[in-house]
């Protein structure tokens, strides 16, 4: 395992999720998240040594609060600061792995923005402001995109003209790759079978949500798309829907393009079936007092998910096991029972007792003896970022002379 410290920092438009990751530590000695940068209300908060800490930092941007960082960082790592890993949201089809950043880089991730306009300025603030404080660190950009780049033009395309494609970069790209690369080598060797001979079914489970298929350590379909809100049901996006829609709710009700857009990404999904919440908690508390709505958005959420694991088979030569990561795959034992319930024909079926046993933080087998697998595998997207960054700043190992 390649060792040195790692800042690793994921910026979104008003705030910087950061951890300090040593690869050789199970925890982080320091993570955190700066919110709501840009207002009055910008505060940093961070952990440390097991206690919890914040401080107001008003109107302080993306820069500002690196700066208000960086002493931090500084104390707790010292000189074993090897780098900064950023988590970029897309690197279309310019980057297939991680990438050392440099003015090319740079100029990638912005042409590549468009595809991700909400995700990739943001994700380039973060860079600049580290870049601007960190001169003399290498820094590496990791894509949520890279991992799928693996997959087979039939799986990535869509059925649309050559020429959106060919000059337009409109195909399939999926995300969460960081994290469905990451649990499927932990499955491997949670099951003692090699990464590079082993095919798993992920379900990455949160308020955006996932489905992967994984042969031998690459990805050869996933449920997103050209953006995060194709495939399954989500916190607060429908994930798919009749693309006539569009067309359905401009002719019917007079809707723009941006009003449709706004409302299957931020008021649908587990939100907009329950009218109620995003949260699946608060759904699955709701369901158990009788509340319609959210009973009716587990079970879409449950059934949605499983149609798309069912169908993520057919990217599958075998099936070593079913993962379930991400806050509410993690956490969820209804969730899982309800999913797995309808994967009858897979053979799958759960351990009642190991299901409601793996939650906070728990992992392991939940499948019950005598079918395929099932686990429950936390993910640590921070871990493998760091891992990815250790990995590309390490010097070049020297060929053996022969």
């Amino acid at each position: 395992m390649p060792s040195g410290t790692i800042l690793v920092i994921n910026c979104g438009s008003s705030s910087i999720k950061f951890a300090l990751v040593d690869p050789q530590q199970p925890t982080f000695p320091l993570n955190g998240l700066a919110e709501r940068l840009g207002s009055p209300e910008a505060a940093l908060h961070w952990q440390q040594d097991g206690q919890k800490h914040s401080v107001a930092i008003a109107g302080a941007d993306h820069l500002a609060a690196l700066a208000q960082l960086l002493p931090l960082v500084q104390t707790v790592a010292g000189a074993q600061l090897a780098g900064i890993g950023h988590r970029v949201v897309h690197g279309g089809e310019h980057f297939s792995a991680a990438s050392r950043i440099d003015a090319l880089t740079v100029a990638a991730i912005r042409a590549t923005a468009p595809l991700a306009p909400l995700h990739n300025p943001a994700n380039l603030q973060g860079i600049d402001a580290a870049l601007a404080l960190f001169p003399d660190l290498p820094q590496v950009a990791v894509f949520d995109t890279a991992f799928h780049q693996d997959l087979p033009e039939h799986a990535y395309r869509y059925a649309l003209p050559e020429t959106l494609y060919r000059e337009h970069g409109v195909r399939r790209y999926g995300f969460h790759g960081t994290s469905h690369r990451y649990v499927s080598m932990r499955a491997a060797e949670m099951a003692g079978l090699p990464v590079a001979d082993s095919c798993w079914l992920s379900a990455h489970l949160g308020n955006g949500s996932s489905t992967c298929a994984i042969v031998n350590g690459r990805s050869r379909d996933t449920s997103m798309g050209l953006t995060p809100l194709e495939g399954l049901v989500m916190g607060t996006r429908s994930g798919d829907v009749d693309p006539n829609l569009f067309g359905h709710l401009s002719r019917t009700l007079g809707w723009s393009l941006e009003q449709t857009e706004h409302m299957l990404n931020h008021d649908s999904g587990l939100l907009g079936l329950s009218g109620l919440s995003n949260d699946m908690r608060s759904l699955e508390q709701a369901h158990a007092e009788g509340h319609p709505g959210a009973t009716l958005a587990i079970e879409v959420f449950c059934y949605r998910l499983a149609k798309s694991l069912a169908a993520m088979g057919c990217a599958l030569p075998q099936l070593d096991g079913l993962i379930f990561t991400g806050g509410i795959g993690e956490n969820s034992a209804l969730v899982r029972s309800k999913t797995v319930g309808h994967l009858k024909l897979l053979n799958l079926r759960l351990d009642p007792a190991a299901n409601a046993a793996c939650v906070r933080g728990a992992s392991g087998p939940i499948g019950e003896s005598g079918h395929p697998r099932v686990l429950v595998v936390p993910t640590n997207e921070e871990r493998q970022i760091a891992l990815d960054t250790l990995a590309e700043i390490a010097p070049p190992t020297p060929q053996n002379q022969g």
